[in-house]
Parts: structure tokens; C-alpha cells; sequence
């Protein structure tokens, strides 16, 4: 029955794909999520926690957490905003801005070695249902 379940075959691709993130950027001590994380911020300088938590997906809580720890790494910089004195604005240290810019082509690599028996169509094709899926169409 387990080959047969969305939900079964989701995770397991889940757990490929990530022991191969991990292996790909080693060097860099990063996870799939700080990593969208420094992406996130890197597209949208001054994006408030709460935004950046919207985007995601993820609870203000553990967005908090999140960010203490990039913070500590001095990838992330967290200044007043000043359209809400309630809220931080979010960029990248230069040190957080060197580090994406480095683990990019290990990204990029990843991303082919997961989808290389997938055609371009393929690869597509999944994304958008899995886009789908993340965004509750059908959920």
C-alpha cells in the first residue's frame, strides 16, 4: 500500500532530496531553509520577520528562532523599520551576501543531480504539482 500513497512517496523524496542538499553544500553548514531564507531577503531587502514568515509559511515563533541564528552567524542584519517601529527590517551582512553568492553554483548543482532522470517537461510538471499541493489546491 505504501507505494501507493502521495504522502509516502513525498517524504521519501523529501529525505533524498535533502541528504543530497546536505552533502552538496557541506562546506557551507546551511539548511534547505535558512537558505530560502537568505534568498528571501536577498530579493526583498528590508522585508519585515512577519513577511518573511508569511512567504514561508512559518510561524512568527519559529521565524524568530530562525533569524537569532542567522543573525549569530552574522548572515542577517535586522535594523528599525522605518514604516513600523514594531518590526525589524531584514537584509544580508556582506558575510551573508558572499555566502549566497558562493553556495549558489552548489545549489545549482544539487538541483540538477536531484531532477537529472527527470526530462525538462518532467521537472516542470512537478514543481507546479507540487506547488499546487503547497499552496492547498486540492489539500
Amino acid at each position: 500500500m505504501l507505494p501507493d500513497l502521495v504522502g509516502y512517496n513525498l517524504r521519501r523524496a523529501q529525505i533524498a532530496v535533502f541528504q543530497n542538499f546536505r552533502a552538496a553544500t557541506a562546506d557551507f553548514d546551511i539548511t534547505p531553509g535558512q537558505l530560502g531564507v537568505l534568498i528571501l531577503i536577498d530579493s526583498n531587502d528590508g522585508l519585515s520577520q512577519s513577511e518573511l514568515g508569511d512567504a514561508l509559511g512559518i510561524d512568527r515563533s519559529t521565524m524568530v528562532a530562525v533569524i537569532d541564528r542567522l543573525e549569530r552567524r552574522d548572515l542577517v542584519v535586522r535594523a528599525p523599520s522605518p514604516a513600523d517601529r514594531r518590526s525589524y527590517a531584514l537584509r544580508l551582512s556582506d558575510v551573508g551576501a558572499t555566502l549566497l553568492q558562493s553556495i549558489m553554483p552548489a545549489v545549482l548543482a544539487h538541483e540538477r543531480s536531484v531532477t537529472e532522470s527527470l526530462s525538462d517537461e518532467e521537472r516542470a510538471v512537478l514543481v507546479k504539482l507540487l506547488a499546487k499541493l503547497a499552496n492547498g489546491d486540492g489539500v
